[in-house]
């Protein structure tokens, strides 16, 4: 039944056509009638070419760029994705898959990893792939020059160089089980090389659309890419990307159909839009979590004792019911979602409200009771509403928090990573090594508590070459109590992804939540119905 419920959903996809699902459904013995049957119940949900789509997107700002080094948000990052591919793809049921590259495989202990490139894809400029284009769009998270956010991720690669036109081989300095899932990773799509300067904000890549305009922070036009190489993707004839960075203006147009998607729903209202029989309304499980970084290099913040009484100062379940009105689940200040390989389980208890240890910590650390924390609701959708009530819960504490409402436009580039303790969420990454990597381990670009654990840092280097699955878990598992711990992150809860789509767009049978909307390749993969 779960290869059959498989191929259905291939078929719907578009990813195999109706032959090849007949073929394959009679080799694992389903009769002809019900082949038929589920052939074209299938067959009404094929993909169907044409239509512009519409989104409203938060997630943007007047500072966007199209450098994939300094990707940060949704808007800019969807941008990225409609027109860009990198070497491998997060499949929906969350494997991990060829996408430039044909096949990939690690070698001496996962040191040397081999990529075969596919054969005949065309960037859009017309030139065709080939490895030194590889080379090159990796090579610009590289080196002392790079500006790139991504440099924890490739600090790694000892060697990278280009065997042949179509074959690919990095060397790193240790093992990693997990380098090809980081290669799907946003920051790394492949671009034509000698791409710079101004020629980033082309968008020029292999994707299924081509960058016809781009306002950064206001809107964006693709078009669907004619010589696009994936079968069955990129159904649209183009995309309208608005950025609305308003909950309530993003509501409205959904509502009055001005656009036919719109991410971050509303906490509050959402119960109306999935009453509303215009509306679809998807809540999809994943890796997304709320923090608030404290830098652990300044005072007061580089005193464990208050960090710790201010994590204990924090009522999680109170969040998850009132702020994403339980569309989500406690944090435990560790940024391992609870669907992760090597989440800790009952290993280790989520921390409790508990205002006597509060208090407790609090004394221990004799640096006040008073403290800044910058909000706005740019980081996500209810973050002033939360630390509100934080500070209401820290008053019980013997806590005051000065809650300073930043705006939303310039929230990623002037609040975070600069003020010394703000709100702030991740989207989470697939792999434990890999959201470590970027926003954990000591000098990552976007280790935004500048914090650094000699121990964690040793695990993170280990972790990533242990190939036995249980030894893996140990030091994952001791990874996660030592960020709880002593790490610099408050991390209340994780979100479900909550976005809303008008009902003439089909989704597919299985969406993504490695990020928010189907791992932000939604207009690839999604299509019109009519």
């Amino acid at each position: 039944m779960e290869r059959l419920e498989k191929l259905r959903a291939s078929l719907s996809a578009g990813t195999i056509d109706r032959r090849e699902f007949l073929r394959r459904a009679s080799a694992v013995g389903v009769g002809a009638m019900a082949m038929s049957m589920l052939s074209r119940e299938a067959a009404a949900a094929t993909p169907k070419k044409g239509g512009v789509l519409r989104m409203g997107l938060a997630g943007g700002n007047t500072n966007d760029s199209l450098d994939p080094g300094t990707l940060s948000d949704t808007f800019a990052m969807n941008i990225s994705q409609q027109t860009r591919n990198r070497l491998t793809e997060i499949a929906p049921d969350g494997e991990l898959v060829g996408e430039l590259a044909e096949t990939f495989e690690g070698s001496d202990g996962a040191k040397v990893w081999t990529f075969e490139l596919r054969k005949g894809v065309e960037f859009h400029n017309g030139k065709t792939l080939d490895a030194e284009d590889v080379v090159y769009s990796i090579n610009h998270h590289r080196g002392p020059d790079t500006s790139s956010a991504a440099t924890g991720m490739t600090d790694p690669i000892a060697d990278l160089k280009a065997d042949g036109k179509h074959t690919v081989v990095f060397t790193l300095t240790g093992g990693n089980a997990d380098f090809a899932f980081g290669m799907s990773d946003y920051h790394f799509p492949i671009v034509p090389a000698g791409t710079t300067g101004t020629d980033w904000q082309k968008s020029i890549g292999t994707g299924a659309f081509t960058l016809d305009s781009f306002e950064p922070g206001v809107r964006t036009v693709t078009k669907r890419n004619p010589n696009y190489w994936k079968d069955g993707r990129g159904h649209f004839d183009g995309v309208e990307s608005l950025n609305i960075n308003d909950v309530s203006a993003r509501t409205n147009a959904i509502k009055t159909g001005q656009i036919h998607v719109m991410n971050r729903c509303d906490m509050k209202t959402v119960h109306l839009l999935e009453k509303d029989a215009n509306i679809s309304v998807h809540n999809v499980p994943g890796m997304k979590h709320i923090t608030m970084p404290m830098h652990t290099d300044k005072h007061p913040f580089s005193n464990n004792e208050l960090r710790l009484a201010l994590k204990h100062a924090i009522n999680r379940e109170h969040l998850v019911d009132t702020i994403v009105r339980g569309y989500g689940q406690p944090g435990n200040d560790h940024p391992v979602a609870s669907i992760q390989r090597y989440h800790h389980g009952e290993d280790i208890p989520v921390r409790q409200y508990d205002p006597d240890r509060a208090k407790y910590h609090l004394k221990r650390a004799d640096v006040g009771k008073k403290f800044t924390l910058q909000v706005s609701d740019a980081a996500f959708q209810g973050a002033v509403d939360m630390a509100v009530l934080f500070k209401e819960h820290a008053q019980a504490c013997g806590i005051e928090i000065d809650l300073v409402r930043a705006p939303a436009d310039g929230y990623w580039s002037d609040v975070w990573l600069v003020e010394p303790w703000c709100v702030s969420f991740w989207s989470g990454r697939p792999t434990e090594d890999w959201i470590f990597s970027l926003g954990y381990a000591a000098g990552a670009n976007w280790n935004a508590s500048h914090w650094d654990n000699e121990r964690f840092n040793q695990l993170l280097i280990l972790g990533r070459a242990e190939l036995d699955q249980a030894k893996r878990r140990e030091i994952y598992v001791e990874m996660q109590r030592l960020c709880r711990d002593d790490g610099g992150h408050i991390i209340p809860m994780f979100l479900n992804h909550i976005f809303a789509v008008h009902p003439t767009v089909t989704t597919g049978s299985q969406i993504a939540g490695n990020f928010e909307l189907d791992g932000n390749m939604n207009a690839e993969r999604w299509w019109f119905d009519s």
